[in-house]
């Protein structure tokens, strides 16, 4: 008699019918969390909406309107304190009754025209801070203004300044909510091509602004660098460089004992200075450009460091009619320092 299974024990087969069943189901399924997650992402980009434009409208309504009533400030230290601040608290408006009608698509698609608001803002955003500052140290009226609307209830314990960069805080947020809006949104959706080009529309402003905070933050390392330089060889020397790093390292001669100095690392060059004497007249706390190393034409190795101890170590940089050996006594530094050349060297051969 045979050994196989009784035919009550055989393992149940699917038929054609139960497949179809079954894929149905997955499907369906699938539907249901992508539907889930579209509709909790709605809510999220609703009610963030509506405290967006609720804090937009006491900067636009106690800040801009009444400083515009009562000529506190120019019109141009004005617009360079808030720039499209009014308008871009507009397409706030506009996109609120479309988000609360359901019509996501639509509201989106309506307010992709006004992203360059936001680019422009950016761009503001530096010379905004700045204008700040100086009307707020020089400006008594305008002091007493600021602190006069900042105790009003509404503000909460809201500041000026802490809300000056909600726009550029939203739009990252936008691009978040938007992107997971059109992500969980079916094909068939009469929506879903509005959705995803919006979506691409606010990352590619995203994108733009990102870039234009990286070459502002650039910027104020290239000052305040220019301003640690003295001597006429430091004249214009950080002009049109992407600053990486800064620091101490004891540059290590072939004889004698290490000597420290400071390193400017930029993207293309690699700058060494002394320090100033301290009892300097003029120049007391600033350095003298001593060595200027282009990064296109370095060989970097680590000569001691590699296990990962305390001590720090060495790193050999060389050049057609030089070679530099740098120590750093902790190794975590050392680390940074040398992801920070190996970066400086690769952007020059690329």
């Amino acid at each position: 008699m045979s050994g196989g299974p009784r035919p009550e024990e055989r393992t149940p087969q699917l038929g054609m019918e139960g497949w179809g069943a079954s894929r149905r189901c997955t499907v369906q399924e699938q539907r249901a969390r992508w539907e889930r997650k579209r509709a909790c992402t709605a809510r999220e980009l609703l009610e963030t909406e509506r405290r967006y434009q609720e804090q937009l409208g006491l900067v636009a309504t106690y800040f801009v309107g009444i400083l515009k009533a009562k000529g506190t400030l120019r019109p141009a230290e004005r617009q360079a304190l808030f720039g499209p601040w009014e308008l871009i608290y507009g397409a706030s408006q506009e996109l609120l009754p479309y988000l609360e009608g359901g019509h996501w698509g639509e509201g989106l698609e309506n307010f992709c025209p006004h992203l360059e608001l936001y680019t422009e803002f950016a761009a503001n955003a530096e010379r905004s801070r700045t204008t700040l500052q100086e009307q707020l140290k020089k400006n008594k009226h305008f002091r007493r203004f600021v602190r006069l609307q900042e105790g009003r209830p509404e503000f909460g314990s809201l500041h000026l300044q802490d809300l000056l960069p909600l726009p550029l805080q939203r739009l990252q947020q936008y691009e978040n909510l938007v992107v997971a809006l059109a992500e969980n949104t079916g094909p068939n959706s009469p929506d879903q091509q509005q959705l995803t080009r919006a979506a691409r529309l606010i990352s590619e402003t995203a994108q733009r602004v990102y870039s234009i905070g990286q070459k502002q933050k650039n910027d104020q390392h290239l000052r305040r660098v220019q301003a640690l330089l003295s001597g006429r060889q430091a004249k214009g020397l950080t002009s049109g460089r992407w600053f990486l790093r800064q620091g101490w390292l004891l540059v290590v001669p072939p004889h004698g004992e290490p000597r420290p100095r400071m390193f400017f690392l930029f993207s293309d060059v690699l700058l060494m200075a002394k320090p100033r004497p301290p009892l300097h007249l003029l120049q007391s706390g600033t350095f003298a450009c001593r060595a200027l190393y282009p990064m296109a034409q370095c060989q970097l190795h680590r000569v001691f460091g590699h296990s990962g101890g305390p001590c720090g170590g060495l790193l050999s940089l060389s050049f057609p009619h030089e070679k530099l050996l740098l120590m750093c006594t902790d190794q975590e530094e050392l680390l940074h320092w040398h992801h920070s050349l190996t970066l400086a060297i690769s952007s020059q051969k690329n």
